[in-house]
């Protein structure tokens, strides 16, 4: 193929954008920048009853967040505008008639009640899928039945029509998937698809080929869930004359459940309490709430790197790579054919491995961020030192307030469990000596220093530090646990640490 490389992405503004149709975004982004071809995004509307108000600039949010942005789309047009599919109406039905005119289409005029009729006598014969084909359109009313006379008076006094595809009746029809390989499917098998509805509007099938052919796309990288209507594209290209131009076709593994029973939805994400959705969306007409990877404080990079290995693996042991190494390695060849199980921890494990990337200082800011939240005010400095001994037990930048507020913010409580076994004489004893060191200590409360003079209080009693340092953890943060305490009483500072522990060894009961 000697033509620039075009990729689409078609999504419908019918809601949220799922995570597997974020994934086919990244997928066709990263095909468009490998091979230095254009990313182009399409508004797919033509269905209007499904339309939900906000979900088209949803869309465009969630894929700036990202840092995917097409580059031709409804806010950035190119050459082959119109982007929204409704904009493009009128185009469309001079395509249908040029397949009626070819015989390759025709008009059904069948009433709801007469298409119901068919089933149900399809049905009650034991016919396991009714479809509008091409034995049962022989008994329809449609412009093959019809006298010629009656179909032009039919139209004429603007009788209700859709279009139907023509399915040839024994045929194979071949399609050689970039995924899947050879895809063969016979003829009998299809139903004769409305084309054009009679509201005007193309149905997908219809609307999805004319862009495509007109849009230049040379790939269409899509769900697998369209590789069932994938043989009614091909007859619909060779139809219209376009075949030699037909774009290659990669349907892409579905994502599943994380028991791999079944395609992933959002009702399983709110069993198992994880996003679905890039971010944040509200139902217009429901106000049913969901979280999105965005709020839920999952970085743009990470969430890329671990979507992109929801189906696909670069063929080697590497799993953290930046968005110019995944365009570097990425090949439509090494994705896989089968569905790929949905892992949230294994998307948290990447969110850890990239916030532990960021320097102290983008940690810092993050901390400061959610600080003025709670109105307390501290330096980047601070800020920074905070994050550099809590990034390593941090998966959400969140967590480095929620798991490091003992730092700014003083006990009023102390861990029963903790103090029941831990605080005895002996740590009131060593406390006591420390804080009495510290009300003289002139110099540089480092780390190094607030340790020299917490051994040199253990020692002057006789005391092992070992057997008190829970306590003294204790005092100083409420819990018996956390990240290296002498960074932390650096951080707390000295007068504030002589404040925790006379606190501590005031309400504290001395066990034993």
């Amino acid at each position: 193929m000697n033509r620039e490389v075009r990729v689409r992405f078609a999504p419908s503004p019918t809601g949220a954008l799922h995570i597997g149709g974020v994934r086919t975004a990244l997928y066709n982004y990263l095909y468009a920048r490998k091979t230095g071809g254009k990313f182009l995004l399409r508004i797919e509307d033509t269905d209007q009853t499904r339309f939900v108000p906000g979900a088209e600039e949803y869309i465009k949010e969630a894929l700036d967040w990202l840092g995917i942005s097409p580059d031709e789309s409804p806010w950035n047009p190119g050459d082959c505008g119109p982007y929204r599919q409704s904009e493009r109406k009128p185009m469309y039905m001079q395509y249908a008639l040029d397949l009626i005119e070819k015989g390759h289409a025709y008009y059904a005029f069948d009433t709801a009640e007469e298409l119901e009729a068919m089933r149900e006598r399809l049905t009650a014969a034991r016919v396991v899928s009714p479809q509008y084909n091409s034995i049962t359109r022989t008994q329809m009313k449609n412009s093959l039945t019809l006298p010629e006379d009656e179909v032009k008076a039919r139209l004429a006094s603007g009788e209700p029509y859709v279009i139907r595809i023509k399915i040839p009746r024994k045929e194979e029809v071949r399609l050689n998937d970039l995924i899947r390989g050879w895809v063969m499917v016979h003829s009998s098998t299809l139903d004769d698809k409305v084309l054009m509805k009679s509201d005007g509007m193309p149905t997908y099938h219809l609307a999805n080929i004319v862009d495509d052919h007109l849009m230049g796309i040379t790939h269409v990288i899509r769900g697998e869930e369209w590789l069932p209507s994938a043989p009614l594209h091909v007859l619909l290209y060779r139809y219209l004359g376009w075949e030699d131009t037909m774009p290659q076709f990669a349907h892409l593994p579905l994502l599943l459940k994380p028991d791999g029973n079944g395609k992933l939805s959002k009702r399983d994400a709110d069993k198992h309490g994880f996003p679905v959705f890039p971010m944040d969306w509200t139902d217009p007409n429901t106000g049913d709430k969901a979280i999105g990877f965005r709020e839920a404080g999952y970085l743009p990079d990470a969430f890329l790197n671990f979507l992109a290995f929801l189906g696909w693996n670069p063929g080697d042991h590497r799993e953290i790579f930046s968005v110019a190494e995944l365009v570097e390695a990425f090949s439509i060849e090494r994705i896989g054919k089968s569905g790929t199980k949905f892992d949230i921890n294994k998307a948290k494990w990447y969110n850890e491995q990239y916030l532990r990337a960021k320097s102290d200082e983008e940690l810092g800011a993050y901390l400061i961020a959610d600080l003025e939240k709670e109105n307390i005010h501290i330096s980047i400095e601070k800020a920074s030192q905070i994050a550099h001994i809590m990034k390593e037990r941090a998966t959400f930048p969140a967590d480095l307030w929620k798991e490091g507020k003992f730092m700014l913010v003083a006990p009023s409580s102390f861990d029963e469990s903790v103090a029941s076994k831990k605080w005895n004489q002996e740590a009131v004893t060593v406390l006591t000596s420390y804080k009495d060191k510290l009300a003289i200590f002139s110099g540089d409360f480092s780390p190094e220093a607030a340790k020299s003079l917490l051994e040199e209080a253990a020692e002057a009693n006789g005391i092992k530090l070992g057997k008190v340092m829970q306590a003294v953890r204790l005092a100083a943060t409420g819990v018996g646990a956390g990240p290296d305490l002498m960074a932390v009483f650096s951080i707390i500072g000295k007068e504030e640490l002589i404040n925790r522990l006379n606190f501590a060894i005031k309400t504290l009961p001395v066990q034993g």
